[in-house]
């Protein structure tokens, strides 16, 4: 009968810093991944995800000036590669009005250096929502973001009025923070180890030159691990399921319901005070354990430590540890 008698546990036992780097999108405009298999949960480790998109301020507005064929733009903050950057207001920016057809969409925005910059959509005889149509708003470069657009019916010069200028976030916008995202820590499929990452809630909108989404950029850990020497008894946090019934007329009705339970396992100490492991007590730490430390497959799972320490008189100090995690073991086999 196989047994754990060669097995390994494995802890965080610390963490490397990635510097800002662009995830790559997998072509879902929701799922945005890096080049590292595990990013770090670990208290003062967590990933900072940073996308392309204003933070503060921005309003666009009429202009101040009643000048025609202009607007103002109000100071504003906005993430750019990942850096928080500050952009002048700006006023009387020139919109130039369409020339042959009446209807044109114009995108104001802000350039990878920080600048207002306006881009021109194609004109047309009559508005259309489709990026890069004849009516329609323009796509802009990869690099930039859209803080509004400017909708103008007629080639006579005038005043900008408030109903021309669009800039509902998320619609006209582009935030930072919106759409939200959950962070990925780490994925396994068909036991491939993936890559960590984040998935938005909802597609980004394909306004950019070669119809893709905005930047997506973050700095993040990656967990280094150590043996802990000394282990037994690993037991992965899984999910257990209960049925409950309910008695109707004629027949029983059965519900279930299911619980993550609380991975465990336990070790001889050292001397129960300066073991390393103790600094990551609370912690949420990646763990792996191998049935075999001489084979490839392992299992992998990410959840709080939790430690009881027991310092008997005649026998070796011993700690029962807990791991409390949000999801379910992964399973590696290739």
């Amino acid at each position: 009968m196989p047994n754990a008698e060669n097995a390994k546990l494995m802890y965080e036992a610390g963490q490397t810093p990635v510097a800002m780097t662009a995830l790559t999108d997998q072509g879902d405009f929701k799922t945005f991944k890096s080049t590292a298999t595990l990013w770090s949960a670990r208290s003062g480790y967590v990933p900072s995800v940073l996308p392309n998109g204003v933070a503060t301020g921005g309003l666009v507005s009429v202009a101040a000036s009643g000048s025609n064929d202009v607007i103002d733009i109000a100071a504003l903050t906005c993430y750019l590669a990942g850096t928080l950057t500050s952009v002048s207001a700006s006023t009387d920016e020139a919109i130039s009005r369409p020339a042959a057809n009446d209807y044109q969409k114009f995108s104001i925005t802000v350039t990878s250096g920080g600048a207002i910059a306006v881009v021109d959509g194609t004109e047309g005889t009559s508005f259309s929502d489709t990026r890069d149509a004849a009516g329609g708003p323009p796509l802009i470069p990869t690099t930039s973001i859209e803080i509004a657009q400017v909708w103008l019916s007629s080639q006579s010069s005038a005043p900008i009025t408030a109903s021309e200028i669009k800039q509902t976030p998320g619609v006209y916008r582009e935030m930072y923070n919106y759409p939200t995202w959950d962070v990925v820590y780490g994925t396994v499929s068909n036991g491939v180890l993936g890559y960590a990452g984040v998935t938005f809630h909802s597609a980004l909108a394909a306004i950019h030159t070669g119809s893709v989404g905005k930047g997506v950029y973050a700095s993040y850990y990656t967990p280094d691990f150590a043996e802990l020497v000394d282990a037994y008894d690993f037991v992965p946090p899984n999910n257990s399921h209960s049925i409950s019934s309910k008695q109707v007329y004629g027949r029983t009705k059965g519900a279930k319901s299911s619980s993550l339970n609380q991975g465990s396992f336990s070790f001889d100490m050292q001397d129960g005070i300066s073991d390393n492991i103790l600094q990551y007590v609370d912690s949420n730490l990646w763990f792996k354990f191998y049935q075999n430390r001489l084979n490839s497959p392992y299992i992998l799972s990410q959840g709080y430590l939790g430690i009881q320490q027991s310092f008997p008189a005649g026998d070796s100090i011993t700690a029962a540890c807990t791991v409390s995690a949000e999801t379910a073991a992964l399973r590696v086999t290739a």
